[in-house]
């Protein structure tokens, strides 16, 4: 529906401005009329402001205005006059897009078109969710499923970043470390072993060879690294799917097992709050987070409409989420088992991740040790061996 900005006087001799969606020009000039409106300039909009507008919201606020939204409207207040209070309660960018959302109600578009306008803020499956809740009256319902659901996946990114903090910055220390150590330590001690004409032992060559490296050819280092960065960079926008390929392989299973959490707890939400399973499978698709998943479940969705069953369609899924899966089709339980499933899924990858992290924080320091055991080592034999021919 083509969008109009207007210009006029309201009731009291104002001067007020805004936006409206109408069939078309006299159809916007009649909206405007009955909201107390006298237009002096109606146009339409060529260009999108809304759009430029748009940016993501953080998921926190994001799951936090859906909440309150939820009570607002499930306490008799009308959706234009619950959008106003939350956007006067915020700042900047956010009041601009509440005030967007108002606008638009209040010339007649729909809570889901309204925030269709604004896509890098509203996902593709909180506005499908939303249609689904104004088409069935629901709404209130909708939105208090929304912010669960966007809590539990705040929730979950939340746990992979703290476990992976404390890992993170020791692997940062213990290359700043090393990198210390082979280019300022360690070329003054090896410099009193280059200065001897004795034969130096192996390890220690090997020592002064990676010393001189740091030392000489750290611009070098320092150049292919950014290199290797750009490439996967470039790999990761050109052909992510091999890199989510290799990810699929991952031999602990902690990755398989967040993305079938994602699968899981994704699909029973869009289905719990009446999404056809066509729509929910195209959006739980992006959801996975993952290229390889994203395309067998699109190819398991043209199946589907064909009419074959979720669970005999979904290809490279674990055989026992798909017997599950059939299980849900065969009593008519499916979103209820799916989000049971995400349940056990997110206790199982937490017992996981915090197994990887209690193996990955000793392995770290082992690999320190030995890197400072290789330093010792080499530095000391060739002391040894001027004290014997000393002796």
């Amino acid at each position: 529906m083509p969008v109009f900005k207007y210009r006029g006087y309201d009731n009291a001799g104002t001067e007020t401005e805004g936006i409206i969606e109408a069939d078309g020009q006299r159809d916007a000039v009649l909206k405007i009329k009955t909201q107390g409106i006298f237009p002096k300039e109606v146009s339409e909009s060529t260009s999108s402001p809304k759009k430029i507008l748009s940016k993501k919201l953080s998921p926190h606020i994001l799951a936090d205005l859906t909440r309150r939204l939820s009570t607002l409207v499930s306490s008799g207040v009308p959706l234009v006059d619950s959008i106003s209070a939350l956007s006067s309660e915020q700042k900047g960018e956010w009041r601009h897009i509440l005030t967007d959302l108002k606008d638009s109600l209040g010339g007649g578009s729909t809570l889901a078109r309204a925030m269709e306008a604004h896509p890098e803020t509203f996902p593709d499956f909180y506005t499908g969710m939303v249609t689904a809740g104004e088409n069935s009256g629901k709404l209130t319902e909708v939105l208090l499923k929304l912010a669960d659901y966007l809590e539990n996946d705040i929730n979950i990114k939340n746990k992979v970043k703290t476990a992976l903090v404390y890992p993170a910055f020791m692997a940062c220390v213990s290359v700043a470390i090393v990198i210390f150590l082979f280019t300022f330590v360690i070329p003054k001690i090896t410099k009193i072993f280059e200065d001897t004409s004795t034969t130096l032992p192996f390890i220690t060559v090997v020592l002064i060879w990676i010393s001189n490296a740091f030392k000489y050819y750290w611009w070098l280092m320092l150049a292919s690294t950014a290199g290797l960065v750009l490439l996967y960079r470039r790999i990761l926008k050109t052909k992510k799917e091999i890199i989510d390929g290799v990810l699929l392989k991952d031999p602990t299973g902690i990755l398989m097992g967040l993305y079938m959490l994602r699968f899981s707890m994704t699909m029973g939400f869009l289905l719990s709050g009446g999404l056809p399973i066509l729509k929910a499978m195209h959006l739980t698709s992006k959801a996975t987070g993952n290229t390889v998943l994203e395309q067998r479940i699109l190819t398991a969705q043209e199946h589907v409409s064909q009419g074959a069953k979720l669970s005999s369609s979904l290809e490279g899924f674990p055989p026992t989420l798909l017997q599950i899966i059939s299980t849900g089709e065969q009593t008519g339980k499916l979103p209820q088992i799916l989000i049971k499933t995400s349940e056990s899924y997110e206790s199982e990858f937490d017992r996981k991740l915090q197994r990887v992290v209690s193996i990955l924080e000793p392995s770290l320091i082992l690999a320190m040790g030995l890197i400072v055991g290789f330093i010792i080592v080499s530095v000391l034999l060739p002391i040894f061996e001027l004290n014997d021919m000393m002796g």
